[in-house]
């Protein structure tokens, strides 16, 4: 049996200021309204549960500003604000909700800076510290030109760290030519590892782990647990039933044991599932269990 579990991962850990994120961490898009896009049912509690996730000792919240669009950012800024010095909020350009509740591409280089704008104002920030940049084709921009924005507001000072998401290995390996990444936020999960179609799928996790992994690169993975749903999971049941797990706590204990550099993001509107998620990350998975799952 392994004998320790990392309960942190470092973010920029090749820049002169890293950041010290805690696993799991909690990502915010399901406290928007239906379909990911309008206010919450239940403000007060979506409040709460930020609240919440932050005296249990979460310290990596992940957000974007096109959820909702602005409700995440908004909801985290009146919840915490003024934040803990220790909090890191994660948020995600590149994307915009439409009227009709689509998700369009904007990734031109002053739609990005727009984006960022918009972060800063929402989250009140003068500083966002972790920005993904999410790619999304059918756009006429090339990803080198939009993610040299991406650099060029990190240089001006409005961005500490810069990331990337739904990128394949190829694209991966092109930002990294172009200057520091500091995470990855592809998708992932015990039974979704590789790329999914439709609007909300992307490049999966697995294609780049070797990358990630040789240049000390933290994943975070989105959909972790949505994936699985409808999906053989039989394994992974009879593993959380060894250990009095249910199914989505064991996807998170496996995602933790997965690698280090894991750092999970499961989202949810209730502080029963959000305290059963942290507690996932205690448990450690024997060589045979981890064997028997691959």
């Amino acid at each position: 049996m392994s004998k320790t579990i990392n309960s942190t991962v470092i973010i920029g850990k090749s820049s002169n200021k890293p950041l010290t994120a805690r696993r799991p961490g909690y990502g915010t898009m399901r406290l928007t309204g239906e379909g990911f896009f309008g206010e919450p049912a239940n403000r007060p509690a979506a409040l709460k549960i930020l609240k919440r996730a932050v005296e249990l000792g979460v310290n990596y919240i992940d957000t974007a500003d096109f959820y909702g669009p602005g409700v995440t950012n908004r909801l985290i800024a009146e919840a915490l604000y003024p934040y803990p010095v220790d909090l890191i909020i994660g948020t995600k350009v590149g994307a915009k909700r439409g009227d009709d509740k689509s998700w369009n591409p904007f990734t031109k280089p002053e739609q990005l800076r727009e984006s960022i704008e918009n972060n800063l104002k929402e989250l009140k920030q003068e500083q966002l510290s972790l920005v993904h940049f999410r790619f999304m084709n059918g756009g006429e921009e090339t990803f080198e030109e939009s993610l040299a924005a991406m650099f060029d507001m990190q240089k001006e000072g409005k961005i500490l760290h810069v990331g990337l998401s739904n990128v394949s290995k190829d694209l991966l390996q092109n930002g990294l030519k172009m200057g520091k990444i500091a995470s990855v936020q592809n998708l992932y999960g015990y039974t979704q590892r590789t790329t999914l179609s439709g609007h909300l799928g992307g490049a999966g996790g697995e294609e780049i782990m070797d990358l990630l992994e040789e240049n000390q690169i933290p994943l975070i993975p989105y959909f972790s647990l949505q994936t699985s749903i409808g999906k053989d999971q039989t394994k992974i049941e009879q593993v959380a039933e060894k250990y009095g797990l249910t199914t989505a706590q064991m996807n998170i204990t496996w995602l933790l044991n997965r690698s280090p550099l894991m750092l999970p993001i499961p989202g949810t509107t209730s502080i029963e599932h959000l305290e059963e998620n942290l507690k996932a990350a205690h448990i450690i998975l024997t060589n045979e269990d981890i064997e028997f799952l691959a």
